[in-house]
């Protein structure tokens, strides 16, 4: 019997990593790597694991169509980050992003004939879910996507799963995040426009435990396809008890200190902006912030799984990630 093939946008990417893991290793499967850069160490590792390399740009949809053909199963994301870094604009970032998602939706509906599963990594449609309160960038044009998806390709939403992707382990790289270490306190500080009661839902290592997650979504596809949502996450702390647990595996000490939003966005111009928002959207909608707005699911019919729903099993927990975090 020949193999499935797995496509994997951004194969060399935290996320890409976390889904070629997921079927690597299996013989049932045959792993096709998408990047821009086919001759990259981190490409060259796949290859050597046994994947194909294949070029292709979010932005050339042709080449992604050819990436796609022969696909049974495609685990497709985009980066909002790198057009916002190279950019400078949310504004135009989640332009990039909108057509970079188009894109691919429409790449796989190319690949229809073959395709039994489309995973598209997104994120909640928090403009919607705050009635227009929070517009976080690199939500929004995700959803945007979603919307396209629903009302746009029928055919292709009979076999995807919306996959949102929480919380990095490793989002404390980020500056905006970065417990600081200050002498004078003894401690690493971590500066926050939000409380330190903020509940904030991760999946933790993201190159480990979204493999179990793709693998429970790709086996049970009546459950998990048909346009459903699958949350994937580990658990939900609060924000103090996250850089708790950090401070506690790398054994330092920590202290949350909460500064009010113009001092948190005057330190990191444009990301305090970017990630202060969401971080406000978490603080105020909390347990509601990875739902699906009641009249859209209601609407386009579906529901939201968690990992417990699908039987998801063997993730990492949090402070063996954090053990091997170097800030």
């Amino acid at each position: 019997m020949s193999r499935k093939i797995v496509t994997v946008v951004g194969a060399t990417g935290l996320q890409g990593k976390g889904a070629v893991a997921a079927f690597i290793d299996n013989p049932a499967y045959q792993v096709r790597a998408i990047t821009r850069n086919t001759s990259s160490a981190a490409a060259q590792a796949l290859a050597e694991r046994g994947a194909e390399l294949v070029q292709a740009d979010l932005g050339d949809l042709e080449s992604l169509k050819r990436a796609f053909a022969g696909s049974h199963i495609v685990y497709a994301v985009t980066n909002f980050f790198e057009p916002f870094t190279a950019l400078q604009s949310p504004e135009r970032a989640t332009e990039v992003e909108v057509q970079q998602g188009v894109n691919l939706a429409q790449a796989a509906a190319s690949a229809l004939p073959t395709l039994e599963h489309y995973i598209w990594s997104t994120l909640p449609d928090a403009r919607t879910l705050s009635a227009g309160k929070y517009v976080v960038p690199h939500f929004d044009g995700k959803a945007r996507v979603d919307a396209y998806i629903r009302t746009q390709q029928p055919a292709l939403l009979a076999v995807t799963t919306f996959f949102w992707v929480t919380w990095y382990h490793n989002n404390y790289v980020w500056p905006v995040f970065t417990p600081y270490w200050i002498a004078t306190a003894n401690a690493h500080v971590q500066f926050a426009n939000y409380a330190p009661s903020t509940p904030i839902t991760t999946l933790g290592d993201v190159t480990v435990n979204i493999a179990p997650f793709v693998r429970a979504i790709v086996a049970q596809p009546a459950k998990t396809a048909r346009g459903n949502v699958v949350l994937g996450a580990l658990a939900t702390h609060t924000a103090d008890e996250l850089l708790q647990m950090w401070a506690r595996a790398r054994g330092t000490r920590a202290r949350f200190v909460q500064v009010g939003g113009e001092d948190f966005r005057a330190l990191w111009p444009l990301w305090g902006d970017e990630m202060g928002v969401m971080m406000e959207f978490w603080d105020e909608f909390r347990d509601k912030s990875w739902t699906a707005p009641a009249a859209a699911a209601a609407e386009h019919k579906y529901t939201v799984l968690t990992g417990d729903d699908i039987g998801v099993e063997g993730l990492q927990g949090l402070e063996e990630a954090y053990k091997e975090l170097e800030l």
